[in-house]
């Protein structure tokens, strides 16, 4: 059961802070996440924000900047905020926080400004090298980086909007890193090496958790499409309702200030997969209102798994996470079907490469790095001539190779049946001999089809596609 504080509003705390100020001096409560060794955003204003007694002044100075001073006043139900201004990235600093009338001090050590990322989403994304990561033993090892820091959100699902969490933000060693995010760290290793600035990963993530839980409940319930594709599980495992692990897990950081958002979910959502672009995009119009900040988001598309056919349609699911990317201003999807492994196994053991791919898009699209190939190649068109079809990709400028398998074709009864293929430079002519005139290619469209065929430039899989889409649902 969650502790009293978590499950009423935090009034009931302030009231007791502000009884107990008359017999001695008032304390500025912090929430976690402000805690020593955080890591704030560098060169903008970022929210800082608490409980304190309603008649007083909350000051706040970054040893980056010594001579600015930011305040906020305490509203009457005992909260305050401060909006900061950071500097370029560096540190440790230290941020010092003080009352004004009972002159009550927190000061903050080992503060790092530098780019701050949420990572959410299911086991996958939760997913740590204790689990059984590819090249485990290395990688620990590997992983002395002290400006990288983790602060990771508990496992808790809450009826209503938490304020607070129980965590703290700790360096990445060998000794932390086994326990947080293997994906979010790898992300955070390539943009920190990259950009030679510290990272802060907050790790909201829960396996078996389906993505209504992530999203404001009455986002949910206010739109007919999600209410119509909500799989209802009642899992005694994790918080199933809409909403419960937005209030639990996200809500206790808001506004937190965040350069964007890592997302690897949807494994649960196989079962009603035919809402899930509007979903994802109902989840990152929110996050971005709550955050005020129109950060970027990027996301994993669903690894190949043998999926009961009878009731998980995991193509259909990728399909959703393909729209989602084009409806989602700002966004960006990796696809990582060649990174399965074990198609028994539903968690993927190369997290380095996810995270890399990740770490790519964000480089390139967020921070402008040059990269030369960070999109995967995916359907554009096709030209049917006689009977072959020839279907172009974008992404695939330098050309494909690798084995041109997986493929369907399909005449105007809609009937697919497997076909041959052949690579021409960044095209693909697909025909089977028993389709005479056909009308439409699928690729990869099966739950558990690994992808054999590769960008030239970057060797990124071919995402999967199916060219008679109209209708995402069927």
């Amino acid at each position: 059961m969650a502790p009293f504080f978590m499950t009423r509003p935090f009034s009931f705390l302030t009231a007791g802070l502000i009884l107990t100020s008359q017999v001695c001096f008032s304390q500025i409560v912090l929430p976690s996440v402000f805690s020593d060794h955080l890591v704030l955003e560098r060169n903008t204003t970022v929210a800082v924000w608490g409980w304190d007694d309603p008649n007083d002044t909350v000051f706040a100075i970054g040893s980056w900047a010594p001579n600015d001073t930011a305040l906020g006043g305490v509203t009457n139900d005992g909260h305050w905020r401060v909006d900061l201004k950071t500097g370029d990235a560096g540190g440790p600093y230290t941020l010092t926080l003080v009352e004004k009338h009972y002159h009550g001090k927190v000061v903050l050590q080992d503060l790092l400004l530098g780019e701050v990322w949420i990572c959410s989403g299911q086991s996958n994304m939760e997913f740590t090298a204790n689990w059984g990561l590819d090249n485990k033993q290395q990688a620990i090892q590997e992983a002395d980086f002290p400006e990288i820091r983790f602060f990771h959100v508990p496992r808790i699902g809450a009826a209503f909007p938490q304020q607070d969490c129980r965590a703290n933000w700790v360096a990445c060693s060998p000794a932390t890193m086994p326990n947080n995010t293997a994906v979010g760290y790898f992300f955070a290793r390539r943009i920190h090496e990259t950009l030679k600035v510290p990272v802060g990963i907050i790790e909201a993530a829960w396996g078996g958790t389906n993505g209504e839980t992530w999203v404001r409940a009455e986002q949910v319930s206010g739109d007919a499409n999600l209410q119509a594709h909500f799989y209802d599980e009642h899992s005694k495992r994790w918080p199933d309702r809409p909403g419960d692990l937005y209030n639990g897990m996200i809500s206790p950081f808001i506004p937190y200030g965040v350069a964007g958002a890592l997302w690897y979910q949807g494994e649960s959502n196989t079962y009603q997969p035919g809402a899930y672009a509007v979903l994802l995009d109902s989840l990152v119009t929110g996050w971005r209102r709550d955050f005020g900040r129109d950060f970027p988001f990027y996301f994993v598309q669903i690894a190949p798994y043998r999926y009961d056919p009878r009731y998980q349609k995991a193509f259909l699911l990728r399909e959703q996470e393909d729209m989602a990317q084009h409806l989602i201003p700002n966004s960006g999807m990796v696809s990582i079907g060649d990174l399965a492994g074990d198609t028994n196994d539903i968690h993927p053991k190369d997290k380095l490469d996810v995270g890399e791919r990740l770490a790519a898009y964000a480089l390139a699209e967020t921070y402008h790095v040059p990269i030369s190939a960070f999109q995967n190649p995916s359907y554009k068109n096709i030209t049917v001539h006689g009977n072959k079809i020839t279907v172009t990709f974008d992404h695939a400028e330098g050309g494909l190779m690798g084995k041109p398998v997986n493929f369907q074709v399909a005449g105007a009864d809609g009937k697919y049946v497997d076909a041959q293929a052949s690579i021409n430079g960044s095209t693909v002519e697909v025909w089977s001999p028993s389709i005479k005139a056909p009308l439409s290619v699928r690729y990869c469209f099966t739950n558990s089809a690994v992808p054999e065929l590769f960008a030239t430039v970057g060797h990124l899989p071919v995402a999967p596609f199916r060219t008679d889409h109209e209708n995402y649902n069927n």
